[in-house]
């Protein structure tokens, strides 16, 4: 395993683990208020986000790093 990988974060978390830990997190209606996109406020599902997060890179970026933040809050950090 490179060196990367062991301090990313990320590693071994897929994007829909993200989403849906968000979801059960916020809820749908706060996840679009934290992140302004059209996926998380109209007519959301996990399908349809993930569709446009792996096209939309600047989007998956504020998702991922609301995670990581919501992840360092858990963790009192």
């Amino acid at each position: 395993m490179s060196e990367q990988q062991i301090n990313n974060p990320l590693h071994g978390v897929t994007l829909e683990q993200i989403v849906e830990s968000l979801v059960d997190l916020y809820g749908w209606i706060e996840l679009g208020q934290r992140v302004d996109i059209n996926c998380f406020r109209n007519d959301p599902s996990v399908k349809s986000s993930l569709k446009f997060l792996r096209k939309t890179p600047w989007a998956r970026k504020k998702v991922e790093d609301l995670y990581l933040s919501t992840k360092r809050d858990a963790q009192g950090n």
